[in-house]
């Protein structure tokens, strides 16, 4: 019963934070978080904090990726993405749930949410071996791009 009202306020806070950060929120927030907290906190923590030597933090962080060119379109091919048990629209709700919640205050002025079609497509050329590399060139960018 604990775990179930601490599930209930984690969910409210959620919703709160979307709506204090003034952003629409489209996508059905409360299935987003369920499907986040059922497929993806497990590696990068309910805090967003990531696993040391595992899963990478997405708190203050996954927003910069919108800021590079192919910064979009990787966050749709990473395995832990592409190969998630749901269907293309619940995983774009996902992502679009994750950008605003841990690094809603760096999307970008024009950001779009995700869409079904775009995580289709991101899922047609999974990032197998190269995520890892692909990530760190992308993070030389936005550090290129902030100097």
């Amino acid at each position: 019963m604990l775990k179930l009202v601490a599930a209930g306020v984690l969910a409210l806070s959620i919703v709160t934070a979307d709506a204090a950060l003034g952003q629409p929120v489209d996508y059905n927030d409360r299935a987003a978080w369920t499907n986040w907290a059922l497929n993806c906190q497990g590696c990068h923590r309910p805090n967003g904090f990531g696993t040391p030597g595992g899963a990478p933090p997405l708190r203050g962080v996954v927003a910069r990726f919108l800021t590079v060119e192919g910064g979009r379109a990787y966050l749709t091919r990473v395995p832990g993405v592409a190969t998630a048990p749901l269907g293309d629209q619940d995983l774009a709700d996902v992502l679009n749930f994750v950008l605003r919640h841990f690094d809603g205050g760096r999307l970008p002025p024009d950001f779009k949410p995700y869409t079904a079609a775009e995580i289709a497509a991101g899922r047609q050329s999974l990032l197998r071996t190269d995520a890892a590399t692909t990530r760190q060139r992308l993070i030389a960018r936005m550090a290129g791009a902030h100097q």
